[in-house]
């Protein structure tokens, strides 16, 4: 059993929250809080295992409080948040804070549409309380030798020297934090463009890129349609729409839709690699970093026969969760598992070899 504190200034909020987790019976609310505060005290008190933390409260607020469960006794919070510019940015702050995931409230500090995301925050809670065990969860990895497959070793390759290359990461939970352990480390004379696909829904995306683009070398935005990628930029699919890379006169040309996909996400990681099929004569380094399914699977396996490329995924020891990278993994098509702060090192290392 799951046992969940609900912190919210709204009785309202409290109360539906409460009642979506509830109808599920892996999970326990133990408590509710209405500020920073009481909810600092609540955890001391009934030592929940996950916190569901609203943002905007008097007292303490909830950036201030997930400083301080951070800090004093860390444990899994997701973050309950609105949809505005301030709202925004505040959440990828708190996601860097350590902050295991957020929901986005659809209208508003008090939402009487709640239902929307009803099994968007079960899904959530289940997983952070999973990972709360992780260690349990996450026996030592198997060596990479046995996760080989006789489909990896049909890659075509692109003679060394005349290649241009491409970077294509996906991730979900815990993405932003990874992210932020990657892009910093990439030169800002990288010969490569780098797309990459967060699950965000609408309005977060470009606050993520904002922050991440102040962090880094290279130059990170969110993707517009129909503009041309450049080396050493690093585009975000925005929250809600997918992104396709198509090559038009020598040059690559980002495409953004609102189509659904087999993988229920959007942005999809699937359907950017899928789309990086078609594109002939670039040496293509996958990343799959953390996050909770299997989005990114079909698209690495159409990526490796049609073109070849490298894959590299992120190890379960620095994976908030587990599941993305796992199921890349078992399919014998990853090239190397890495922790998150060797990731970037990885990459470069790809960059020299396909240049030498």
């Amino acid at each position: 059993m799951i046992r969940v504190l609900v912190v919210d200034d709204s009785a309202f909020m409290r109360k539906m929250i409460t009642k979506f987790l509830t109808s599920n019976h892996q999970i326990a609310v133990v408590g509710t809080a209405r500020n920073g505060e009481e909810a600092l005290q609540k955890i001391t008190e009934l030592r929940p295992d996950v916190v569901t933390l609203d943002i905007e409260m008097p007292v303490m607020n909830g950036k201030e409080t997930l400083e301080k469960i951070m800090a004093d006794d860390p444990l899994p919070v997701i973050i309950v948040s609105s949809q505005t510019r301030k709202g925004a940015d505040i959440t990828i702050e708190c996601l860097e804070l350590g902050a295991f995931d957020f929901i986005a409230k659809p209208s508003g500090s008090v939402s009487i549409d709640l239902y929307k995301v009803k099994q968007e925050l079960i899904e959530k809670v289940l997983a952070a309380g999973q990972s709360k065990n992780k260690e349990q969860t996450h026996p030592a990895p198997k060596p990479l030798s046995q996760f080989q497959s006789s489909f990896k070793n049909n890659r075509s390759t692109i003679p060394a020297g005349t290649v241009k290359q491409l970077i294509c990461i996906g991730t979900s939970t815990g993405g932003p934090r990874a992210l932020q352990k990657v892009l910093p480390k990439l030169p800002k004379n990288l010969k490569a463009p780098v797309f990459v696909v967060q699950h965000m829904p609408p309005g977060f995306t470009a606050s993520l890129a904002n922050r991440l683009n102040h962090l880094s070398e290279v130059t990170v935005k969110e993707a517009e349609n129909g503009e041309r990628a450049r080396e050493g930029w690093v585009y975000i699919a925005p929250g809600g729409k997918n992104m396709a890379i198509r090559p038009e006169q020598g040059e690559l040309v980002i495409t953004l839709d609102d189509r659904d996909t087999t993988s229920l996400h959007k942005p999809s990681v699937d359907y950017l690699f899928q789309s990086l099929t078609s594109v002939k004569g670039f040496e293509k380094v996958a990343v799959i970093m953390t996050g909770m399914g299997s989005d990114g699977t079909e698209g690495v396996k159409g990526l490796i026969k049609n073109g070849g490329g490298r894959v590299i995924v992120e190890s379960a020891e620095s994976s908030v969760v587990f599941g993305m990278p796992k199921a890349v993994l078992n399919t014998g098509l990853a090239d190397e598992v890495k922790h998150v702060d060797e990731i970037a090192a990885s990459i470069m290392t790809y960059m020299k070899k396909e240049r030498a």
